[in-house]
């Protein structure tokens, strides 16, 4: 039936129709279906076979036309020549003139009975092959044959191939069987269709009538075919989605009852597989519903199994959180109960995107354009897009949220395309004094409450902007980057709690949150406390000598009391924390080895216990320990861990490095090329000016500038997040659902 389904497409497509969206007819059983789907199919294969035949004999009338067009003309010319020849030689004997052949009077009493008469063939060859078709001729024959050519002056369509091909008209003189056989041979070697020819003038006449006629009743025929197969088609178009969803979902059925085993003693199928806890009770009623549905004298039987199998992870989504959970899915399917990403990935990505792209004026561009996509959603789902809208479309609500949060930062960086306003009262900054014009130049004071809600527009085109703004979105990336990693820590607790690995907590968790803490977290108390005091100290200066000479006095960079102890506190804790993690997790995890397989060796085992075993323990009753292999892969993972931590906190500075680009490629396109615009005091200019200046916005900061954000904050979540607590081993759940049959056939 799908091999049909297949053939009537490819019909449709010959007649240049398309399957109707909105399938009508009558609803009937698969059984009417594959009866009608036959009925159809040969009466279709029926229709193209007469129609091939018609076209082919009409083809064929259409070549043999001009083949008595062209050889008439040719015998035409030919017997006027001959006419006036003989003429020509009559009036010389006549005259008895010098120029008189000697032999003619011979030649006038020879027996018309012992003249030799030349037979010939006539037809048509395919222009590109005409010269060979001469040469080989000439060849075979040993140039005893005459070959006339005349070009046909346009395409016609092939008999045999159906395709339009360039062509002459050709007749070949020949004398005797022998030589007949010879053209007759090389004629069928290079594709030339051969026509019969008369020189009797009133049979050529005779003929073209009795050939045009005959192109008037074919044409009649393909015309009154063509039509009523173009109907069947269009019919065929109108049911064909029906009749195909019909078709994909019986395989559907069919392939999955396939995987059933058959049990041979109780002449039953069994079928194993996975289902949520939750839908239990559902698909019992299901399995109750179709046995009495189909009349079924013996009921399904529902029965949970006990396996040490993985089961696959299951998340339920909607329109919403589909496209977040694609992304954490993209890095890795989170295995069986392991805390999931996506969650907080919802609010994180869109956030961490927004402190890159933070302009309420290109987030209102973003939120319009994504809008039309979520407003639409119900006619882009039914359509095919292209790759590029396809993504934008199915990410439409992660989108819609980048967009909010970067109008929300946007307010926070006080840009409207790198314009500053006064949205939220008047500067808390005045000039020094009343004759000031300049406020770049001369120094400014406060003179009123700070500026209630995100950055004072007075920074904006100040000669402290760039050293302000570097300062500022530096130290939050740090304190962004640091909060995001410590929640990354604090979640793969929750992961050893609930697989029971109290060597993970004691061993893993515990160091880590000490030494990133000990470090980074410090350095992100440092950045708070110089800002709510307002102190000058150096901060750069105290990490670094925290290292290299931890008992140096502080002086001017001391932001509190007992600061340097507390130094030193921290300082040997990060050291501490480093072989705390290396070495006593390897050897718990061959204790714990050990006594399991003590157990073990008095008891059976048991293959319905679904418990799962801790991180590093053995798969199989007799699996030996590699401890030389565990040992390596913890320092591996403690080598990784401490680099990491100073690495991937450098590596969120990406927040504070695209967030000035973005916010300095907008200035530069606002006031390079609009207001540089204005001031040509030229309509022309400007109107060029604006145009530039709308290109330049759109192609480079709400595409290129959307698509570079996006990527970095993919790889925060994906690097600097994820690897804190997200193994992503597992494997997704497959249900059986008639929605998520692809559009492949096969």
């Amino acid at each position: 039936m799908a091999r049909k389904l297949r053939f009537f497409k490819e019909q449709m497509y010959k007649a240049g129709v398309s399957p109707s969206k909105s399938s009508y007819g009558s609803v009937i059983t698969l059984d009417e279906l594959e009866i009608k789907l036959g009925e159809l199919e040969s009466e279709l294969i029926e229709m193209n076979a007469n129609s091939e035949k018609l076209e082919h004999a009409y083809n064929e009338l259409l070549e043999y036309r001009i083949v008595l067009k062209k050889m008439g003309e040719v015998f035409n010319s030919a017997q006027k020549k001959a006419t006036a020849q003989q003429r020509e030689q009559d009036h010389r004997r006549v005259e008895g003139s010098l120029d008189t052949p000697l032999l003619l009077d011979q030649e006038m009493t020879t027996d018309s009975s012992k003249q030799i008469k030349l037979g010939y063939v006539s037809g048509l060859v395919p222009r590109d092959k005409s010269m060979a078709f001469e040469r080989i001729l000439f060849r075979a024959t040993r140039g005893n044959v005459f070959l006339k050519q005349e070009s046909t002056g346009e395409a016609v369509v092939d008999p045999v191939s159906g395709q339009k091909v360039e062509k002459n008209v050709f007749i070949v003189f020949h004398s005797g069987e022998r030589a007949k056989s010879k053209v007759l041979k090389i004629c069928d070697a290079f594709g030339a269709n051969r026509y019969p020819f008369t020189d009797d003038v009133g049979k050529q006449h005779q003929m073209l009538a009795e050939v045009a006629g005959k192109l008037s009743e074919l044409k009649t025929t393909i015309d009154v075919g063509q039509h009523h197969w173009a109907s069947v088609v269009q019919s065929i178009s109108h049911q064909y989605e029906q009749w195909k969803n019909m078709v994909k979902k019986e395989k559907s059925i069919y392939h999955t009852l396939n995987m059933l085993s058959f049990d041979v003693t109780k002449k039953c199928l069994v079928a194993e597989g996975w289902c949520p806890v939750f839908a239990t009770n559902q698909i019992q009623k299901t399995l109750l519903q179709a046995t009495i549905d189909s009349n079924s004298q013996i009921g399904a039987i529902f029965e949970i199994l006990h396996t040490k199998e993985q089961p696959p992870t299951y998340f339920c989504t909607n329109k919403f959180t589909t496209a977040f959970q694609e992304i954490v899915d993209a890095y890795g399917v989170a295995r069986y109960q392991e805390a999931n990403p996506g969650v907080y990935t919802v609010i994180t990505f869109p956030f961490q995107f927004a402190v890159m792209f933070g302009d309420w004026g290109h987030g209102i561009c973003l939120f319009l354009a994504t809008l039309v996509l979520i407003l639409r959603e119900k006619t882009y789902s039914s359509r095919k897009l292209g790759d590029i809208m396809e993504m934008a479309f199915g990410g439409r609500y992660v989108f819609i949220m980048m967009s909010i949060f970067s109008i929300y930062a946007g307010f926070i960086y006080n840009e409207f395309f790198s314009v500053p306003f006064e949205l939220f009262g008047p500067s808390a900054y005045a000039c020094r004094d009343a004759s000031c014009e300049d406020a770049t130049t001369i120094g400014l004071i406060k003179v009123r409450d700070t500026y209630p809600f995100g950055l004072d527009p007075v920074w904006h085109g100040s000669r402290s902007e760039l050293p302000f703004l570097n300062s500022l979105k530096m130290k939050m990336s740090i304190l962004l980057g640091v909060a995001q990693m410590n929640l990354g820590i604090l979640m793969s607790y929750y992961n050893a709690k609930f697989f029971r690995s109290d060597i993970d907590i004691l061993y893993q968790f515990i160091p880590q949150m000490i030494f990133l803490n000990s470090l980074f977290g410090y350095l992100s108390i440092l950045i708070l406390v110089k800002w709510c005091t307002g102190s000058k100290a150096d901060l750069y200066h105290i990490m670094i000598y925290m290292f290299l000479n931890p008992m140096e006095d502080l002086e001017d960079n001391q932001l509190f009391i007992g600061q340097k102890n507390l130094q030193l506190l921290l300082l040997f804790l990060a050291l501490i924390a480093v072989p705390w993690m290396l070495i006593p997790k390897p050897f718990l995890l061959k204790k714990q080895h050990e006594e399991r397989h003590r157990g073990e060796a008095y008891q059976p085992l048991d293959t319905h216990d679904n418990s799962l075993e801790p991180t590093g323990g053995s798969h199989g009753a007799h699996e030996e320990f590699e401890f030389g292999e565990v040992l390596v892969h913890q320092l591996i993972h403690t080598i990784e861990f401490v680099l990491g931590s100073v690495s991937n906190t450098a590596s969120y500075l990406r927040l504070w490095a695209l967030s000035l680009a973005h916010s300095e490629l907008s200035k530069v396109f606002f006031e390079k090329v609009l207001v540089l615009a204005w001031g040509y005091d030229s309509l022309v200019i400007l109107i060029i000016g604006a145009i530039v200046f709308v290109f330049a916005t759109v192609g480079v900061l709400l595409v290129m500038e959307t698509l570079s954000a996006f990527l970095h904050a993919l790889r925060l979540h994906w690097v600097e997040f994820q690897n804190k607590f997200y193994e992503g081993n597992g494997y997704k759940f497959d249900p059986f659902s008639f929605a998520l049959i692809g559009d492949d056939e096969e």
